[in-house]
């Protein structure tokens, strides 16, 4: 018999909608007692640890996600583990897992575009998918999942693309990296693996500040005392508007650390263009470039690097790239 441990965080995965068609959670979660159809080898365990809209999950609430993970797979007879989670942060708390566990159990999240009560409602559908992938010996060692709509996407990589789609998460650069089928999953693609950073703690005062034309630094300047990092999505390939360079020193002169990504959904982050504001110039400051991760994910990295102890060189190199 093959266990798994279903833990319950809220979302829309979780809520109704009313007359007017206004989505709220829901008083008792409707997966809890909806009708699953499981491989007869399979059983739940299944724990609502929350019941947050995804805007109010916190770093703070990941940990507690993540050790709560740590402890199953230590203490408990489980085979896989499934998280329902609203969509808005989903990709954020999937990547934190996958960066502070390495479980060889499967991990898997899920969500939903469409309320339990709407038409065509995906919900239960990515459940009981997530649920099959979970239960697959395919997926052990591949770190943390997102199942949605069919399909079988690392945390690493995966980003919601659409405001109400149900096939909003996807893969850019890669594409998934699997499917599910009736049986279970079926794999296509294999990660590189990645450091992982367990951590006891969070770590506070990492903003993450998106670049536009004409900026200068009054934001940089307004947000300095409170910052112990900064994830910035740069312009196109690496660059920043040259009016904020002053501002940006200021902030390298404190040793806070500053990472830049591209604003970009698909390509990598470089020190391309040799002008002012270009990304040489903004590596020779001591700004670093990370390659392959959105600004979210960059953030979420940046915060258990530091949690992890990890400062200069270290977290550089730690935060260059998506495997690092």
């Amino acid at each position: 018999m093959r266990r798994i441990l279903v833990l319950h965080t809220g979302g829309t995965i979780s809520m109704t909608a009313d007359q007017s068609g206004a989505v709220a959670p829901s008083a008792h979660n409707p997966l809890v007692a909806a009708g699953v159809q499981l491989p007869e080898d399979v059983e739940l365990q299944v724990e609502e640890i929350f019941n947050l809209p995804s805007p109010h999950m916190t770093p703070e609430r990941m940990l507690e996600l993540a050790q709560r993970i740590r402890r199953a797979e230590e203490t408990e007879d489980i085979d896989g583990v499934v998280v329902t989670h609203g969509t808005d942060t989903l990709e954020e708390t999937a990547y934190f897992l996958d960066l502070t566990l390495d479980p060889q159990i499967p991990v898997v999240v899920t969500g939903a575009m469409r309320s339990s009560n709407e038409i065509g409602t995906d919900g239960l559908y990515n459940f009981q998918s997530a649920i099959r992938v979970a239960a697959s010996h395919s997926a052990r060692g591949k770190g943390c999942l997102v199942v949605m709509n069919d399909e079988i996407h690392t945390a690493r990589f995966v980003t919601k693309t659409h405001t109400t789609n149900v096939a909003t998460f996807r893969t850019p650069t890669f594409g998934p990296i699997g499917l599910v089928e009736k049986d279970g999953a079926r794999f296509f693609q294999a990660l590189i693996h990645q450091q992982v950073a367990p951590i006891d703690h969070v770590q506070p005062g990492v903003a993450l500040i998106k670049a536009y034309a004409g900026m200068d630094g009054t934001i940089f300047d307004a947000v300095a005392d409170n910052l112990s990092g900064l994830v910035i999505e740069a312009l196109g390939a690496g660059n920043m508007p040259p009016a904020t360079l002053p501002a940006l020193q200021r902030i390298l002169d404190r040793g806070i650390p500053v990472v830049l990504v591209s604003r970009c959904f698909n390509g990598v982050a470089e020190d391309v263009y040799d002008y002012d504001g270009g990304g040489i110039q903004l590596k020779k400051m001591g700004i670093s470039f990370c390659q392959g991760l959105n600004g979210q994910k960059a953030r979420i990295k940046l915060i258990v690097g530091l949690a992890a102890g990890k400062s200069g060189a270290v977290l550089a190199k730690y935060m260059s790239n998506a495997v690092s």
